[in-house]
């Protein structure tokens, strides 16, 4: 992996971190091949059973795109007649977006500042996030000209319904952690200075827990979304059935009736 992202896994949680604090966590062309092939990675991975998703530096979690660069390329793609720059979205965005939501494990974001643009809709993609209090969200897209990516047509409106989505992609404005916590943007708010500690503290739990469930609730939640109450009772008594059958329930039941704690395998 490129020091634009760092990976790590340890103990059954893959940590992926942002790093680019210099620059706000901008999201140049190495940090997106970067952050794709870790999040790919983590998914990938029968060791992984829980992702966290944070950031290097106290400013930002990420602000999105770089423009810097981005100007440029756009510069050269004029020059040419080629529209290459914008193939961003389908290479690198879509990719990351596809791998933090479709993986058969939990991803927690640990939003440490702003996140802004596609920073925003990748703290989207993750399944819970913990926020630090003085974090700010913005949509961006709209004040360069450009229309939602990273996935938060999708997120965004399942999240805050779709007014309230329209009116932040339409109008662009910083939101604050409280105010991000009240729409629903946020799972849990926490001082700046626990938010590592608490992070780390959530996404272990996750990482020791049943992970054949969490990926079934997961798939649940996500076609719930979708498809019709019949549907839906359908997708559940298939999911249940697969969760019924992992070792981690029997080990939850055997537990419940010692009135032990359970430890899961994670399968």
């Amino acid at each position: 992996m490129a020091d634009t992202v760092l990976y790590e896994v340890s103990d059954g949680l893959a940590t992926i971190t942002l790093n680019r604090p210099e620059a706000m966590n901008a999201l140049n062309i190495a940090a997106k091949v970067a952050l794709r092939d870790a999040a790919e990675a983590a998914a990938a991975d029968p060791a992984v059973r829980a992702v966290l998703l944070t950031a290097a530096g106290d400013r930002a979690f990420c602000v999105g795109q770089d423009l810097k660069e981005h100007v440029g390329l756009l510069l050269q793609d004029q020059e040419t007649g080629s529209r290459e720059t914008m193939n961003t979205v389908r290479d690198h965005y879509n990719p990351i977006v596809r791998a933090l939501t479709g993986m058969k494990k939990p991803v927690v974001a640990a939003v440490n500042g702003v996140a802004a643009g596609a920073g925003f809709g990748f703290a989207l993609a993750a399944d819970y996030r913990i926020v630090a209090d003085t974090a700010t969200f913005n949509t961006s897209f709209a004040g360069v000209a450009l229309t939602a990516d990273s996935g938060m047509s999708w997120t965004l409106p399942r999240l805050i319904g779709r007014s309230r989505a329209s009116d932040l992609l339409l109008f662009p404005r910083s939101i604050g952690a409280q105010e991000a916590y009240e729409l629903g943007i946020v799972n849990r708010l926490v001082p700046a200075a626990e938010l590592a500690e608490e992070a780390r503290k959530l996404a272990r739990k996750l990482a020791e827990g049943p992970t054949v469930a969490y990926a079934a609730l997961k798939a649940s939640v996500a076609y719930g979304a979708d498809h019709s109450l019949d549907e839906a009772l359908d997708k559940e008594d298939e999911l249940q059935t697969l969760a019924g059958a992992s070792e981690d329930h029997t080990i939850a039941v055997r537990a419940f009736l010692a009135k032990e704690k359970p430890k899961y395998l994670g399968k």
